[in-house]
């Protein structure tokens, strides 16, 4: 991949990606910083994509998974250390999400969803993919990720309140 193919890329997966992250974590800077390790993993990793087994943007959006996952156990085991010896956990809820009511009440819904409905929903409306491309992305069967979709969007709806009234 030459210099020209990655700034392709760049300029064709970075803002939906970061959209999609932005939408998932509530945390533009962390979102901002796996975008950068997810093209930083992609340009390590150029050899071993094959447009055989999928789209550019499925591997772009596997990756950012993966990093996000990784990064959400790494956060659980921290926890859980400073859990067992008794040190307070820092408080981070400032830097996840901003003092705007709506943006309080989406991370709230979103929390009730299972991590599966939650990855499928983000990649869906934050990274603008379609069904058939979060399908692929999270390597399941398209009639499950509809229904995954369709039932986070029902939750969703019973957790939020109507529009207007915020």
């Amino acid at each position: 991949m030459g210099r020209d193919e990655f700034e392709r890329m760049w300029d064709e997966h970075a803002r939906p990606l970061l959209g999609f992250l932005v939408y998932r974590t509530g945390d533009v800077a962390l979102a901002e910083d796996l975008v950068a390790d997810t093209f930083e993993r992609a340009l390590r990793a150029r050899r071993r994509f094959d447009p055989r087994k999928g789209s550019e943007k499925n591997w772009i959006y596997a990756i950012a998974l993966n990093l996000l996952r990784d990064r959400q156990r790494r956060s659980a085991v921290e926890s859980k250390a400073l859990e067992r010896i008794g040190a307070p956990e820092p408080d981070l809820e400032g830097s996840f999400t901003e003092s705007v009511e709506a943006r309080d009440a989406i991370a709230r819904a979103m929390a009730a969803l299972t991590p599966e409905e939650r990855d499928a929903v983000s990649l869906r409306y934050g990274g603008g993919l379609t069904v058939p491309e979060v399908a692929r992305a999270l390597g399941e069967p398209l009639k499950r990720v509809e229904g995954r979709i369709l039932r986070a969007l029902a939750k969703l709806r019973d957790q939020l309140p109507p529009e207007g009234t915020r």
